[in-house]
Order: C-alpha cells, then sequence, then structure tokens
C-alpha cells in the first residue's frame, strides 16, 4: 500500500493501524533516515550535510532504503508505504520494485478539506519541557495553557501556525499531485478515503474494506483494533 495524505490527514496513525490490515510492517523512509542521523554513522552524517545545505536527500539513497528494507522477511505478505515515493523518479523505481518482488500496489489517498486540517494542527499546543502535544479540541489540558505533567506554560509550534499550514499544504498538493496522476495512468488501483468525520478506527475499516472488496486483500479481521493514541501525541 502506497499511502498519501497532506499533513494533518491522520496519515501517521492510519500507516500504524494498517499493520493489522495488512499483516505487513509501516515503512517510513522518515523514519529510517532519522535513526541513520541519532546514530551519527556515514549515512546520517550525510543526510545532515544535505539538510544543513538545502538539498534534497538524493533519489537514489532513499529507492536504495526501501528496497533493502522491503527485502527482509517480514515484508513478504506486504508493506505500507508512508512517505515514499515523492518524486515521480522514486515512483519509477518504486514500480520496477514492485514487479521484482511480485506485490501488487495499491495507492490509498487520505482526502481532508483544507480548512479542517488548518483548524486541526493550529489548534494544537506544545509542551517547550517533554514535548507533550496537546489537542485543545480533542485533548486538551486539564488548566487552559498549561502542561499537565510539568506546569510549563504551553506553546503554538512554529509549523502550526495557520500561514505556515497553508503553505504546506499548497506544497503538498503541487508535489503529490503528479504522483497520484503516474500512479493512476500506470493503472495502480487508486481509493480516496475520507480522513475526517470518523474515529481513526473507523477510517481504517473503510481503507480495509474498500482493498478487501477489490479483491486486492484477503482474511480481513473480524474485528479490528481500537486507535490507541501514542504517549505525548495529540489526534
Amino acid at each position: 500500500m502506497i499511502l498519501f495524505g497532506s499533513p494533518g490527514s491522520g496519515k501517521g496513525t492510519q500507516a500504524k493501524l494498517l499493520r493489522h490490515c495488512l499483516n505487513g510492517p509501516h515503512i517510513s523512509t522518515g523514519d529510517m533516515l532519522r535513526k541513520h542521523i541519532d546514530a551519527q554513522d556515514g549515512i546520517g552524517q550525510q543526510v545532515v550535510q544535505l539538510m544543513k545545505s538545502g538539498k534534497l536527500v538524493p533519489d537514489e539513497l532513499v529507492n536504495e532504503f526501501v528496497e533493502t528494507r522491503i527485502a527482509e522477511p517480514d515484508c513478504r505478505s506486504g508493506i505500507i508505504l508512508d512517505g515514499y515515493p515523492r518524486t515521480l523518479n522514486q515512483a519509477g523505481v518504486l514500480l520496477g520494485m514492485m514487479g521484482r518482488y511480485k506485490f501488487q500496489p495499491a495507492v490509498v489517498h487520505l482526502v481532508v478539506d483544507c480548512d479542517k486540517i488548518v483548524a486541526r494542527l493550529s489548534g494544537r499546543r506544545q509542551c517547550p519541557v517533554c514535548g507533550t502535544l496537546y489537542s485543545l479540541k480533542t485533548n486538551p489540558p486539564k488548566v487552559a495553557g498549561i502542561c499537565d505533567l510539568d506546569g510549563a506554560t504551553l506553546i503554538t509550534r512554529e509549523d502550526d501556525r495557520e500561514s505556515v499550514i497553508r503553505e504546506r499544504l499548497r506544497e503538498y498538493e503541487s508535489q503529490t499531485r503528479p504522483l497520484l496522476n503516474y500512479f493512476q495512468q500506470a493503472g495502480v488501483p487508486m481509493f480516496e478515503i475520507s480522513g475526517a468525520g470518523a474515529p481513526p478506527d473507523q477510517i481504517m475499516r473503510n481503507i480495509c474494506d474498500a482493498l478487501a472488496k477489490s479483491g486486492l486483500i484477503q482474511g480481513v479481521p473480524l474485528e479490528y483494533p481500537k486507535a490507541v493514541p501514542a504517549a505525548g501525541v495529540a489526534p
């Protein structure tokens, strides 16, 4: 499954929940890069230098990460790709990989109205001390503006300001639309699923049911897991 979703669409939550549906690992290229950065190994140092100079990580390096990962035994029954592909070059390489590993690719696009995303993200607050995230609507602190854990005054992250969010959404649309068109023209099954108006576990059911009805997956569980937010993460 190639999972697309704009910032704030709940893509990360769905990627984790969908492991139960697809019985395969969630593969995030962002997580891969962060592991190398944290390890301060050769690849991590190279990535840091690229970021400092404002350059993107080369497609060749990202493609190599992905192919090395999907060659591992736990990927044989299926995979969920999150954050990859990001370029048309990566998309072409990915389809080649799918053929070699005999995977049937499918694209799931989580669709959420821009205004709802702005409201969702701009309503987040973070503790500058422990990093805990709060949602003023769904997960507010016990005392307004104060962290439940350490009493620090909550802040609005720079990337959660409305002007920044709208710019991120514009960039996402301009970068992602060509990829969606590419996969559609290549005949890859595509599913647009609403990412709002329902709890995360219901959205996950909708995705699994759509894939099952199309014959892309089998053995959908009769009982789905409940969505449990990670510690310190607001919806």
